[in-house]
Parts: C-alpha cells; sequence; structure tokens
C-alpha cells in the first residue's frame, strides 16, 4: 500500500462509517470494512510516522488520564426555560409574539435525555470537546470523543465553528450495557442519560469507545454561517455528516406545535433514544438575538416537557442521604412499582418542609410521578385511603452517618461535621479548589482516591502525607508525588480569609470570609452572633451557620490554624476614589479575567455584586454583554466600558 493509497483507503472507510453510522444505510459488508481496516491498520504499524489522526484506527481509545482538565466554549451554552402544558406554551408563545409585534416561524425538535457536548472545529478538524458545565466553561473531554463514530473528526467547512449537540445512548444499547455490568458485578445505570454522562467522563476512552454512544446535533456557537434560519444552518450542518434527528419541523402556531408535539408522544416507544419532550426555537436567528436572553435562559428557546406518568403506591419507610456538602436529603423507600418498563422503588422528597407541606405519613397510599422519564417524585397523598396504621415522619436532629448534632434551617437541614464520612471527600475537593486554597494537582479524582485508599481522613490528613505514603498506589510517580506534597506545603502562610473560605462554611463564600477576617482576625473562633450581623452584608442565617460550624469543628479549625499559620490582614485605609464606597457589578468578556477587575475593584473600596438593582451604581461591561447591561440601561443605572473604568481607576 502506497502512502496514496493508504488516505484514499482511510476516505473509503469513512465514508462507509458514515453509511453506517450516521446514514442508517450500510453500503458495505461487515466483512468487507473489517479487511480494509486491518490494511489500514498494518500499514500504520508499519508506518507510525505516516499515520492520519482521521484514521478510523484512532477511534479505538485507550489514553488513561488522572482527570480532565476545564476548558471554555466561545460562546455560553444556556440552559432551557421548561414548559409543561398547553397554557404554559400558549403564554410563551404570546411573550414572543407580543415582543415581536408580529407572527413568528419556530423551528420544533425532539428533546433527547442525554449529555450536552459542544464540538469546536477549526480549519476543517476536530479541536476540542467540551461538556456543558456551568455553560462558561466545561470539561475537556475530546480525547473520549474522537472515539464516537458518528461525530466527523473533519468536516468540509474551514471556518471557526462550534455545533452543540446531545450525547445519547439508544435503549436498546443502554439495556445491553447494563447486562453487562451486572454481569461482572458492577451496578447498573439508573437510565440512558447517566449512563451517556458516565461514558463521556470515562478516564479511560477505551471504555468510551465500547458504549455505542451517539451524537445528534441541536444547535451552535460560535459560527459565521450565512443561512438566516436555524432549520436552514441545521440543515446545513447534517450536511456535513452529522445525524439527522428522526423528525423536525418549521411552525407557526400553537395549534401546530400541539399536535407535533402529540406525534412524538406517540412515537416515543418507535424512537430508539430516549425523549424527554419537545424543542421550540425561533426559526429566525436575527430575531434570536433582538429578543436576547433573561439571567439564565434564552427567551427564544423552551423545552415543551412530555406529561409524567403516574402510579398509585405505598410509602413504606423514609431514609436519610447526607450528601457531599452535608445536606440530609429525606428519600421516599416506596412499594416498587412498574413505570414504562423500570421498577421505582424510591422516590425524591426535597426537603422536610416538602414533608410537612403534603402531610406525608409513613404508610400512607400516594400518586408517584415518573417526570421526563427519569426523576420519580411524589406529587399526592391520599388521605381519604388512610386506615389508621400510619405513622409521622419527624424531622432529624442528628446525622445517620456520624451522629453529629444538624443544623436545622428550615427548608435546609445540613451537617456541618468536617470529619463526617458522608461530606468528607467533599470537603477536601472544596479545600483545594482553586478559589481556595488551590492545590495544584490535588483534583476531585485524586482526593477520591486517597481517601478510598485510605491515606487521608479528612482535611487534616492532607498536611501528615508523606513521599512513603503515596508511592505504592497507581499512577503516583515520584514528580507528581513530589509536586503534590509541595503544593500542600505552599497553602502554609496563606491569608485568614482563603482559610475561612476554604474550611466550607455554609453560606459563607468569599466575600463573608473576607469581611470576617478583617473583622477578627485571630479571634474569628470566637464571634458572636450580634458581632457577625453588625458586618454589612452578614444576615442572621449566615451568622447562625457560622457559629454552629465553629461550634462543631472547633477543634479541627484550631489544628488547621496552627498548621497553615495564615496571615492576618488589617483593613486597608482606602484613598479617596470614584468606586470607594460604590456597588459595581462585572459583566461580559474582558481584556483580562473578571477576577482580576474584581480585585482591582475591591483594592479601591468598591463592593462588587452579582445581580443588578436600583442600588447598583456602575455596570462594568466586556465584550458580548447580556441581560445584565440591558438591565442597567432600563433601571438607569450608569454603564462603564472597561476602558473608562481603568480612566477613572487613574
Amino acid at each position: 500500500m502506497t502512502p496514496e493509497q493508504y488516505i484514499e483507503n482511510i476516505q473509503t472507510l469513512n465514508a462507509w462509517a458514515k453509511a453506517y453510522y450516521v446514514d442508517d444505510n450500510p453500503i458495505a459488508s461487515d466483512e468487507e470494512y473489517d479487511r480494509l481496516y486491518h490494511e489500514v491498520l498494518r500499514f500504520e504499524e508499519q508506518n507510525p510516522g505516516l499515520l492520519s489522526p482521521l484514521s478510523p484506527t484512532q477511534r479505538v481509545g485507550g489514553v488513561i488520564r488522572d482527570e480532565f482538565t476545564k476548558a471554555s466554549h466561545i460562546r455560553r451554552m444556556w440552559s432551557m426555560e421548561d414548559v409543561f402544558d398547553t397554557e404554559e406554551m400558549s403564554g410563551w408563545l404570546g411573550r414572543i409574539e407580543k415582543n415581536v409585534g408580529e407572527k413568528v416561524r419556530y423551528f420544533c425538535e425532539p428533546k433527547f435525555d442525554g449529555a450536552s457536548l459542544n464540538l469546536l472545529y477549526e480549519d476543517g478538524v476536530l479541536v476540542r470537546a467540551i461538556t456543558r458545565g456551568d455553560g462558561v466553561i466545561g470539561e475537556d473531554v475530546t480525547t473520549n470523543v474522537r472515539t464516537i463514530r458518528s461525530i466527523p473528526l473533519a468536516i468540509d467547512y474551514r471556518e471557526t465553528i462550534e455545533i452543540r449537540g446531545e450525547v445519547v445512548i439508544r435503549k436498546d444499547d443502554f439495556d445491553a450495557i447494563n447486562e453487562e455490568r451486572i454481569g461482572s458485578g458492577e451496578p447498573p445505570f439508573a437510565n440512558p442519560r447517566n449512563a451517556a454522562a458516565g461514558s463521556l467522563r470515562q478516564l479511560d476512552s477505551s471504555i468510551t469507545a465500547k458504549r455505542r454512544l451517539a451524537f445528534y446535533p441541536w444547535g451552535l456557537g460560535e459560527n459565521t454561517l450565512a443561512q438566516t434560519a436555524l432549520s436552514q444552518k441545521m440543515e446545513y450542518i447534517y450536511s456535513l455528516g452529522f445525524i439527522r434527528p428522526p423528525y423536525s419541523k418549521e411552525i407557526e402556531s400553537l395549534d401546530e406545535i400541539e399536535e407535533f408535539y402529540a406525534f412524538l408522544i406517540s412515537q416515543k416507544s418507535e424512537i430508539p433514544m430516549m425523549m424527554d419532550g419537545m424543542v421550540v426555537k425561533v426559526d429566525d436567528v436575527a430575531l434570536q438575538e433582538s429578543l436576547g436572553y433573561t439571567v439564565k435562559v434564552p427567551k427564544w428557546m423552551c423545552a415543551y416537557k412530555f406529561p409524567a406518568i403516574e402510579k398509585v403506591t405505598k410509602l413504606n419507610g423514609v431514609t436519610l442521604q447526607v450528601g457531599r456538602t452535608g445536606v440530609v436529603t429525606p428519600v421516599a423507600e416506596i412499594e416498587p412499582v412498574n413505570i414504562e418498563g423500570a421498577m421505582v422503588a424510591r422516590a425524591t422528597l426535597h426537603n422536610f418542609d416538602e414533608i410537612e407541606r403534603k402531610g406525608l405519613m409513613i404508610n400512607d397510599s400516594i400518586i408517584i410521578i415518573r417526570s421526563g422519564d427519569v426523576i420519580p417524585k411524589i406529587t399526592k397523598v391520599l388521605t381519604e385511603r388512610r386506615d389508621g396504621s400510619e405513622r409521622a415522619i419527624h424531622r432529624p436532629t442528628e446525622c445517620p452517618t456520624c451522629g453529629s448534632e444538624l443544623l436545622d434551617e428550615g427548608t435546609l437541614i445540613k451537617c456541618q461535621n468536617l470529619d463526617c464520612p458522608d461530606r468528607v471527600i467533599n470537603a477536601i475537593i472544596h479545600f483545594a479548589s482553586k478559589k481556595c486554597m488551590n492545590i495544584d494537582g490535588l483534583g476531585s479524582k485524586i482526593v477520591e482516591q486517597l481517601v478510598k485508599e485510605g491515606r487521608i481522613g479528612n482535611i487534616l490528613g492532607l498536611y501528615a502525607l508523606r513521599y512513603e505514603d503515596l508511592e505504592t498506589l497507581e499512577g503516583f510517580k515520584e514528580k507528581k508525588i513530589n509536586n503534590l506534597i509541595e503544593a500542600i506545603d505552599a497553602t502554609r502562610g496563606t491569608t485568614l480569609a482563603k482559610l475561612i473560605t476554604a474550611i466550607g462554611i455554609e453560606h459563607i463564600g468569599e466575600v463573608a470570609a473576607k469581611a470576617i477576617a478583617l473583622e477578627f482576625g485571630e479571634r474569628f473562633m470566637d464571634a458572636g452572633e450580634e458581632e457577625l450581623v453588625s458586618i454589612e452584608g452578614i444576615g442572621g442565617e449566615m451568622a447562625a451557620s457560622y457559629l454552629e460550624f465553629m461550634r462543631v469543628n472547633r477543634e479541627s479549625v484550631e489544628k488547621l490554624y496552627g498548621i497553615i499559620e495564615p496571615v492576618i490582614e488589617v483593613k486597608a485605609v482606602v484613598e479617596e476614589n470614584p468606586f470607594k464606597g460604590k456597588t459595581v457589578v462585572i459583566t461580559g468578556t474582558m481584556s483580562v479575567s473578571r477576577s482580576i477587575i474584581k480585585s482591582m475593584l475591591e483594592e479601591r473600596g468598591a463592593k462588587v455584586s452579582g445581580s443588578v438593582s436600583k442600588k447598583t451604581d456602575y455596570v462594568v461591561y466586556g465584550e458580548e454583554a447580556g441581560s445584565k447591561l440591558d438591565k442597567a440601561e432600563e433601571l438607569g443605572v450608569a454603564t462603564l466600558t472597561e476602558e473608562q473604568m481603568r480612566g477613572m481607576m487613574a
């Protein structure tokens, strides 16, 4: 095989794969594909210097990572507003058409239940794949995504483009994966969405390659496509080699939306992927931008969720789960009931206020729904069926895991004990995070490994780690061990504000921690309630949480304080300047990170807020500023570009 024939054979294999995985119309037999695949593989083994990144042999995976790195989307990945019935759908359409002043055309398609993904192509090549994350920053899962055969490694489009969609597992593949997991003694996945998300985030990419994931595009981020309608843009995306959804439709009225919605519900059992609703989007791209965004969602897009399936069953008991942040959540243990092929034995109760509001008791007959094919919850108590065997459900006062006294704030009940086994991993992850102690190399996976292997049992355990404790652990080489120990040691002598932030007190973030550190200094553990609430920005709930935390964890905090020996900052005297005592909001993309802008303003005595109100003095905005800038203009709040802000500082 010559190098030229090698490239031609790769193109042939990729065309055959597209026909099989994307078009669902095979044009070659499995035998033909396998024979040519192995010829290509042999050529690559003999000529490693000529290996093409577009070769199908590069989709098998095999790269093993310590953890995923973070990566930014060029344009934000938004969530969607949910609507649940005809009345809400009508109201949503009414708001759109009231703003526009005329009839609007909509683009509708199924809402698949999977893991959202953003693909970045540059010069026609896939360069990065990022999970949604918080919409601005997600996890870089490029190595795993290269194993998904329905995602082209190269496209016939040379401009920078972000293609967004859903990674899903078909129902029959989901069943096969669970059978395999049960056979090997592993717990089955709860639903196809969890299976898709879990497969996408495997540290070993060869596992992802075995999972038969599929990618369905549903939108775009950064792009310079000339088409004026979203439906036209998506038609072009499908032509580049992506899977087309089984159904989509352009629609102009509520009646047409309801008709297509009913049709999709009727096709739920026929469509091989799990659907939990229908997405409705304004089709005109220019109109989308003019409608804009709220703080959380685009105003031009919504998810019309499918109706939940209801069943009657019985509440057998309530168990308590302690989450990784210490929040205690009640879980309903119900008489198992079959909902669309899934046996449901547990349901969410949210919190004890919800239990009291519903008047729920043990042995009650209840109506349970499985909303969006996934989350079981109790919607109604059938009090008329009570027979006297029912028992009251009491609010817990002690942690079910460690026995510590719980902090009860009404809606929120929380274990404050840093050493509680159910919250220790998350406490250490928070302590090591960038905004806290910034311990480089101590990511979530490493923390879980250290705790599970018994190398550390709490935050204090970090400072007792020695080289010999780590050298026998899988993946720990000399350089990695030394770097981690040095990074932990580098936290000594940090500021008191950082220490208070890092120990993870409910409701006490960076701003409150800094205020407490400046106010109390080394006697921060002895602060009283009246002293705390006298600090601007600290209310009764925050003070109660702080005091309870210090009561439960005082011994641990004292030891940490002695080990770290933090620097006690003193209140700086701020000279008069235009920002002293002012409330400022930052929005948009700046020439430097917003955390730097925030620090610059705080050094000049400004209070930096996250939301715009009539009390805001300035909104400083950069490129792609959104709803905060709009609200500032509506309220008449003064707005400044970054350049204007720097001019005032000078």
